[in-house]
């Protein structure tokens, strides 16, 4: 399939968790099946005309297999086309579990692999319990400690520390992953921000974020909206294919468990606590489904009402085929 060429307004682009589904009726997730679903759907990505094929980082988690994304997208970019127009890039690296000087030392290399076509999201969030935050050695999510290391990392890349990062090459770009404070330090530093969640639904945020954006040679204010999406003809069935993502969130909200995807038929609503059901419904409330003609309404209303320049879509499903069939349909539907 020939790729088109991407649009940039909206940009249309890709996050991918590396999600492990449950067989229905229940049991273990494959741990290896979920990362070559994660490549597999980069290289469909790259012909559909995607701008950007992000991955995550989650660690010791049963639900998400994606713990290294410099590892990982080193993988996609070897299965690319060396002409492909699709960039790769994180979403994100947690800078609290990394030295700075390695981070910019991954994504060096990439962008020597993959030279300006890598993206490095980063944001503050620390592994889901004290174990995993003991084994990581991590110092915590405290806001002054990561914009320090931002600002450390920012000065890497750029040349501006005093050890030099090899291989010597341009910096990519850098986005973060924001809310609350995250918004404001990302206005100081002069970044793009990802916003997504509750966070769509705080314009006083994202206002400050744009009064207090300091241009710094990255570019102006730049906002990017993540976002469940499935196109399907009947949106009460795809509300039903997203239910399980949302379950799970409320899980790991409350139990700093993340379990692999059920199927939506093994969902159990009735055994969750009446926080963990606000949490699905309001998950849900905000997913956006429906045919093509809808789903380029509500992206384009939700677009509009955010102020945002690109649309970075997260949707899970426990069944791969749906998921690549939205995933074309989407495409269509908005870069078409």
């Amino acid at each position: 399939m020939p790729a088109r060429s991407p649009r940039t307004a909206p940009g249309l682009s890709l996050l991918d968790r590396t999600r492990t589904t449950a067989p229905a009726g229940g049991g273990a997730g494959d741990d290896a099946a979920a990362i070559r679903a994660t490549l597999e759907r980069a290289v469909r990505a790259q012909s559909l005309g995607y701008h950007r094929f992000w991955v995550a980082e989650h660690h010791a988690v049963p639900g998400v297999v994606g713990p290294s994304p410099a590892v990982l997208l080193a993988a996609i970019t070897s299965a690319l086309e060396p002409s492909s127009a699709l960039r790769v890039g994180s979403g994100g690296v947690m800078l609290p579990n990394h030295v700075p000087l390695v981070v910019a030392e991954q994504f060096a290399v990439l962008q020597a692999l993959r030279p300006g076509r890598v993206d490095l999201g980063v944001g503050r969030s620390a592994g889901f319990t004290a174990p995993v935050r003991a084994a990581l050695r991590a110092p915590g999510s405290d806001a002054q400690e990561f914009t320090d290391r931002l600002s450390e990392l920012l000065d890497l890349l750029h040349g501006r520390a005093p050890v030099t990062v090899r291989p010597h090459v341009p910096a990519p770009p850098v986005t973060v992953l924001a809310t609350g404070a995250g918004l404001i330090t990302a206005a100081h530093l002069g970044l793009p921000v990802v916003v997504g969640g509750p966070a769509l639904d705080d314009p006083a945020g994202l206002a400050q974020y744009r009064e207090r954006f300091v241009e710094r040679g990255h570019g102006g204010p730049h906002v990017v909206v993540l976002a469940d999406v499935l196109v399907a003809d009947d949106p009460a069935a795809a509300r039903r294919e997203l239910l399980p993502q949302a379950w799970s969130l409320a899980i790991s909200r409350t139990s700093g468990r993340f379990p692999p995807l059920p199927a939506p038929g093994d969902v159990r609503l009735d055994d969750l606590t009446a926080r963990e059901r606000r949490t699905v419904d309001a998950v849900l409330a905000r997913n956006i489904v429906g045919t093509e003609a809808e789903v380029r309404r509500q992206v384009g209303d939700l677009l509009a009402r955010v102020g945002a320049r690109e649309l970075l879509v997260a949707t899970t499903v426990h069944d791969d085929e749906l998921r690549a069939e939205s995933d074309a349909r989407l495409a269509d539907a908005l870069l078409g």
